[in-house]
């Protein structure tokens, strides 16, 4: 090490390298039993399950508010605000960046975007960081140092700091790493499955049924009773009419097998597999199986709850951390009442109770279903 770097790094200065490492490339970049994540996404049920967490925080409010002593004020000027309304960059909206850094958080463990400012440090923009693009190293001073090869082939350098990493579970406290990764051997099974599944459909026979006859019968003539047959009753304009077989010529159905049936019941329950580790109710992919009109109608609610507010909180928190100063002046945060709500009933219900204990009053209740204060009639005082 020269002696300016040595003189730096005693000043607690990081040195941004040319060359990037690559310690992190492995398991916590998203590779698990030779499936990528991105091969995973052609799980039906991963990209189902990724997208509806994804898009659903993408499309919940973003408020920033500024603390005031006790009390905290929306903070209308904050540059975040603008960001949350014009987009992060001149080429990604907020959905659309809040949907990619959980996508890949979810996929990977890991989503990266660097913090952009300009000279003043003021922020005037955020950009995603596809993780499998990133290299990351502890530096002597125990900081994270993420080494970001960019598409023209330039190796970056970017500091904790400048960076807003959000992550799902660790094992060491520094990289997240996927639950695809975690359950390895259910998201292979599935796959398995799937690949069988595709196998026996693209090698497999598997005709509607038999037309059974003891008489011989010639090539010509076969072909002919055959085009015949299907003229007559194949397709849906012919459903439902009535045929009639002479000369001892019989129909023979052709059933599932037990084999073809279990294949389809592994395949059912391989996407409730992927439900859990996703934490989705299974109604919410498209999978009924199982749904009733009671949980249908508490599924929104119980999404909200128990998978949507964790990773709402924890944008919250990485936010806090990376972006606000650290004063603590600031804070950001996601609007869940949206998904949290009940039916209208329950709701008006609730605001009823609320304004009648005083808790809240008619205008704040307006406020909360997205509505503009009442007009005030004239000649009414105000105390």
């Amino acid at each position: 090490m020269k002696l300016v770097d040595r003189m730096a790094h005693a000043l607690g200065f990081e040195r941004r390298a040319t060359e990037p490492s690559w310690a992190a490339i492995g398991a916590a970049q998203g590779y698990y039993g030779g499936l990528s994540a991105r091969a995973a996404e052609n799980l039906s049920a991963v990209l189902a399950c990724s997208t509806v967490i994804a898009t659903s925080l993408g499309s919940i409010p973003a408020l920033v508010y500024r603390m005031e002593g006790d009390r905290r004020m929306e903070a209308m000027g904050h540059p975040l605000r603008r960001l949350v309304r014009q987009g992060v960059n001149e080429h990604m909206s907020w959905p659309d960046f809040i949907e990619h850094m959980v996508a890949s958080t979810l996929l990977t463990g890991n989503g990266l975007a660097e913090i952009i400012r300009n000279a003043n440090g003021g922020l005037t923009g955020l950009r995603f960081i596809p993780w499998l693009a990133v290299g990351v190293s502890r530096l002597a001073s125990g900081r994270l140092a993420y080494d970001v090869r960019e598409p023209n082939g330039i190796t970056r350098r970017l500091l904790q700091g400048e960076v807003i990493h959000l992550r799902d579970r660790t094992d060491d406290g520094l990289l997240g790493r996927s639950r695809l990764s975690r359950a390895s051997e259910v998201v292979e099974g599935v796959q398995a499955s799937n690949t069988f599944a595709r196998s026996f459909l693209t090698n497999g026979a598997q005709p509607s049924g038999f037309l059974k006859t003891t008489m011989s019968m010639s090539p010509d003539n076969m072909g002919k009773l055959r085009d015949q047959f299907n003229a007559r009753f194949q397709g849906a304009a012919n459903a439902g009419r009535i045929g009639i077989l002479d000369q001892g010529i019989e129909w023979q159905d052709v059933q599932i097998s037990p084999e073809d049936a279990e294949l389809l019941e592994t395949r059912k329950f391989g996407v409730e597999e992927i439900c859990r580790l996703f934490q989705v109710p299974p109604p919410l992919v498209q999978d009924y199986s199982h749904n009733t009109f009671t949980n249908s109608e508490t599924a929104g609610r119980w999404f909200a709850m128990f998978t949507l507010t964790p990773w709402a909180r924890k944008i919250e928190t990485e936010f806090a951390r990376s972006v606000f100063p650290a004063s603590g002046t600031y804070e950001m945060e996601l609007d869940l009442s949206g998904f949290l709500r009940g039916d209208p009933a329950t709701r008006w219900n609730a605001h009823k109770i609320a304004i009648d204990a005083g808790v809240l009053d008619p205008d704040e209740v307006r406020q909360v279903e997205g509505w503009n204060p009442r007009a005030k009639r004239t000649g009414e005082v105000t105390v």
